[in-house]
């Protein structure tokens, strides 16, 4: 290991120290968890959500089946398959409109999941091929899809674009770019790996968001706080046609009761507080540029000010290391870490946090933020 990867390591251990201690921070990650606290927190929860005394699922059913059709009522679709990753599920359903339009070309933001996260899948596993809408960080329009200038199977659009900053488009602009795509006899897919939290910018419920759509994808284990999983949803003919592929991609295991009962506890507890967590990080946002002009950074970019969910960038132009130890000393010395995650390079000279607001984050208000920021700020020009 060499020296940088050793630093690398000694702080995501001193950052999980912190997350296990009394440290405030405005979301703690159910990944710093020990094994026994997911097991006792699923164990204290789950006979509030499923009848525990039924047997345990085999290959999908029971348990599973009830929380594919939780997700179905939710979303107002016809039926739902739970898939162990929001990668398989999004392959299988592409692959599927694919086969059924005859095209296996998507359309998508550069900045899409499968284009950054997925090491080229959609191509290397699935067999499709991806067309590039727009290089501006935000979802496509309908002229950049009118412009694109050659047919396509699939429009496939993420809700929120996480990676251009968790931005969502207006619902009327949303709506556009899916009559976009329909008037080029287009399929749309939505990577709903966050959809749950988009309801307040976009100002509709679950199930008109999801109407718009051919199918949607959502996740169990980010904002719900699963142990893991997804679902895809659509019309019952497509979603038995993706139980065959999930079946033939490996998705398919013996016992899942522990992800299906952890998405259960998620849907009832997290769901139904996540609009909270929306309004509140508009407060913390707005007192986090404040505090951090005032702590002598001026420069600094809280991206989109305001959010549009629970989620937001913060910009900063120092390197990524500098920044890390300057949030682990704060939580170390003061009690509080502002900038619980690490920090990445976006741009020579540029590092980026995304910053998350969830239970814990309710519990500071905007003078909290303010100062807690400036001090941030203060620490970093002292550290030159």
């Amino acid at each position: 290991m060499n020296d940088s990867a050793k630093d690398q390591a000694a702080r995501r251990s001193r950052r999980l120290e912190l997350f296990r201690s009394p440290v405030r921070v405005l979301a703690r990650p159910a990944h710093a968890a020990t094994l026994r606290e997911r097991l006792d927190d699923l164990v204290r929860e789950a006979g509030a959500v499923h009848d525990l005394e039924e047997p345990a699922d085999v290959y999908g059913d029971g348990v599973v089946e009830a929380l594919e059709g939780r997700v179905a009522g939710l979303l107002g679709t016809e039926a739902a398959a739970f898939f162990p990753t929001g990668t398989m599920a999004q392959q299988v359903a592409l692959r599927c409109w694919a086969g059924r339009t005859g095209d296996r070309a998507v359309a998508l933001h550069p900045l899409a999941h499968p284009e950054v996260h997925e090491r080229n899948a959609f191509g290397e596993v699935s067999g499709l091929r991806t067309l590039r809408l727009t290089d501006e960080p935000r979802l496509p329009t309908p002229e950049e899809i009118h412009d694109l200038g050659e047919p396509f199977g699939a429009l496939m659009l993420e809700l929120p674009l996480r990676d251009a900053g968790f931005v969502l488009p207006t619902w009327e602009e949303l709506t556009a770019t899916v009559a976009a795509a329909r008037e080029l006899d287009a399929v749309v897919h939505l990577d709903g790996a966050r959809l749950w939290e988009s309801t307040v910018h976009l100002g509709r419920p679950l199930e008109e968001i999801a109407g718009l759509a051919d199918s949607v994808y959502v996740s169990f284990y980010k904002s719900l706080n699963g142990l893991s999983g997804a679902a895809l949803a659509g019309p019952a003919s497509l979603v038995a046609e993706a139980k065959v592929w999930r079946h033939r991609y490996g998705g398919l295991a013996f016992h899942q009761f522990p992800a299906a009962l952890s998405a259960l506890i998620g849907l009832e507890r997290e769901l139904p507080r996540l609009p909270e967590y929306v309004a509140h990080a508009k407060v913390v946002a707005e007192a986090l540029a404040e505090g951090l002009a005032e702590g002598g950074l001026p420069w600094a970019r809280v991206h989109p000010r305001p959010p549009h969910t629970h989620q937001f960038q913060v910009w900063l132009p120092y390197p990524p290391e500098v920044l890390e130890d300057a949030a682990l000393s704060q939580g170390e010395e003061t009690g509080r870490m502002l900038f619980a995650g690490s920090w990445r390079t976006r741009g020579p000279g540029i590092a980026l946090h995304e910053t998350t607001v969830a239970s814990t984050g309710l519990e500071w208000d905007a003078e909290e933020v303010r100062e807690a920021a400036g001090d941030f700020g203060r620490r970093l020009l002292a550290g030159g």
